[in-house]
């Protein structure tokens, strides 16, 4: 299983809002929901979104999107903004949940469970030259970054990788991991055969 993790800074922590781009760039996190979970015609079962609010009222609030437990949702933002309103106040959906948890006992419990964790960052080791197993981690900043204490924290139990030098928006990144993730995937099932 492969999962996205996007650090919100500003994401608002409850459903009082009246869109998704002024309760602390919401909107990003339905973009990188979007690309993280769908693609065309259908969505992936062996993907899970994580993103931690920072935003107030109460910071840190960890909001996961499920891939194989997601169900009754389109993909138009109108569907997401009821939905993350409905979870962030408390409601339920099926798929999506709200707990009270940091990003950094997030990472320490995946890094006891033994999964892979990379940072996306500029400076990293060029993502074309690793490969992947069956489960890894990614974590992504929003439009204004993962703080430098909480990076520091993830990269003791991981490491950076790189796109490139070229800077791309958190959906944009998702999206291209998870096509760098299927290729390896289908040349793995091509060499089998």
């Amino acid at each position: 299983m492969f999962e996205f993790v996007l650090y919100s800074r500003k994401g608002r922590t409850d459903g009082k809002f009246r869109s998704l781009l002024d309760a602390g760039r919401l909107d990003i996190v339905y973009q990188c929901i979007l690309t993280s979970i769908f693609k065309s015609h259908a969505h992936r079962h062996d993907v899970v979104f994580h993103t931690f609010l920072n935003g107030p009222p109460s910071p840190a609030v960890h909001l996961e999107v499920d891939g194989d437990r997601l169900h009754d949702v389109r993909l138009d933002e109108r569907t997401w903004e009821g939905i993350l309103r409905k979870v962030l106040n408390g409601g339920t959906h099926p798929g999506v949940t709200t707990k009270k948890e940091s990003l950094q006992a997030f990472i320490r419990d995946r890094s006891e469970a033994g999964v892979d964790i990379f940072v996306l960052e500029e400076r990293g080791k060029n993502i074309s030259e690793l490969e992947f197993d069956e489960s890894a981690v990614f974590v992504l900043g929003d439009h204004i970054g993962l703080p430098k204490k909480d990076e520091k924290f993830v990269l003791r139990y991981g490491e950076k990788i790189s796109l490139g030098k070229q800077r791309y928006l958190a959906a944009s990144c998702i999206d291209i991991i998870n096509y760098i993730l299927d290729r390896q995937v289908l040349e793995k099932f091509n060499m089998k055969r």
